[in-house]
């Protein structure tokens, strides 16, 4: 009997769990030091060093309170606005090559967006929209090895599962102007979805400068998965977007070597799947297919708006003089010391 008690106990109601988790996060998130949001959302929340969007705050609250990280898992990890959806779209395929062929007709890729087929753990699978009986933990368990997820979570503030587990993680890094440029753009997208009236540059530039941007401060987010990097060599593998965008070949048999699924000389030399692979994932490609050209993010928006340009440089057809100057200047003053360039 007090065995059978004991197992009833350790079995928690799954409702139950999730309403108790639900208050929890409400009350911390009334706590937490706030300002004015860029998008959608009512407001950012500081929570240990960086800015989160009020929405999706319960759901990294969930990742890190909840998440079982496998030592098979591999993790995604960028800043907004990197160049997620393509490395998404590359790692999906190159992990799946044995079951989905690039060339198969009924590739994945063909008919689902890369955001779907690799998920955000903390913005769609732990779900964060601030709403009372909404399902904030997932039962991912069931899914087969290696499973594949994304993150905009910070290093320092991932789940302690992840780093002992020994999951992989591949972060994507991108020149800060370009990254402004284009989340200032994809923030305007979603203002308009909700009729609100567009940010101006200037005033998106000044809070991304002062670090007050989704996941941010930008810099600060580099530089804790830099360091990581660096620490945990067989762990997290640091790579540049403009690297990816000069040798999407090289770059791509690194990730994929990195994440244990290397090229075999057949495949890379006789099959062409490497060249096959970039051709599946292209910019060109995705963006021309009807699934992102007209179905919808779980947001509303577009799954056009993760297809901007894409290009190395956009930045200098938007930012002035002055607004460059000033960019420059704080990347060398956060970086200064840690050996870590942008191109």
């Amino acid at each position: 009997m007090a065995e059978a008690e004991a197992e009833a106990e350790a079995e928690a109601d799954p409702k139950e769990e999730n309403e108790s988790s639900y208050q929890r996060y409400k009350i911390l998130i009334s706590s937490l030091p706030k300002e004015e949001g860029w998008a959608s959302e009512n407001y950012f929340c500081h929570y240990q060093g960086f800015w989160y969007p009020d929405i999706l705050c319960p759901g990294v609250f969930a990742v890190q309170d909840h998440f079982k990280a496998r030592s098979s898992d591999i993790i995604i990890a960028t800043t907004p606005k990197s160049g997620t959806t393509w490395i998404k779209a590359l790692l999906f395929a190159a992990v799946n090559r044995g079951m989905y062929p690039p060339t198969y007709n009924h590739h994945p890729l063909l008919s689902e967006n890369p955001q779907l087929l690799v998920p955000f753990l903390e913005l769609r699978l732990y779900k964060s929209k601030i709403i009372p009986d909404f399902d904030i933990l997932p039962d991912i368990e069931t899914l087969p090895s290696p499973r594949l997820f994304g993150t905009h979570i910070p290093f320092t503030s991932l789940p302690q599962s992840m780093i002992d587990s020994g999951s992989r993680i591949v972060y994507l890094y991108r020149n800060p102007k370009d990254v402004f440029v284009s989340m200032w753009h994809f923030n305007n997208k979603m203002r308009a979805a909700v009729s609100k009236p567009p940010l101006s540059a200037m005033e998106a530039f000044d809070r991304f400068c002062k670090g007050v941007s989704q996941f941010g401060p930008f810099w600060d987010h580099v530089l804790v998965y830099w360091r990581a990097s660096l620490e945990r060599l067989q762990q997290v593998l640091f790579i540049k977007y403009e690297e990816l965008q000069a040798d999407p070949g090289g770059v791509l048999k690194r990730v994929a070597h990195f994440v244990g699924f290397p090229f075999t000389s057949e495949e890379e030399k006789e099959q062409g799947l490497v060249d096959k692979i970039l051709r599946l994932c292209s910019f060109e490609n995705l963006s021309s297919l009807e699934v992102n050209k007209t179905g919808k993010h779980s947001s509303g928006l577009g799954y056009e708006a993760f297809f901007r340009k894409g290009k190395v440089g956009d930045w200098a057809n938007y930012l002035t003089s002055e607004m460059i100057e000033r960019i420059d200047q704080i990347t060398e003053e956060k970086f200064h010391g840690h050996g870590l360039k942008f191109c």
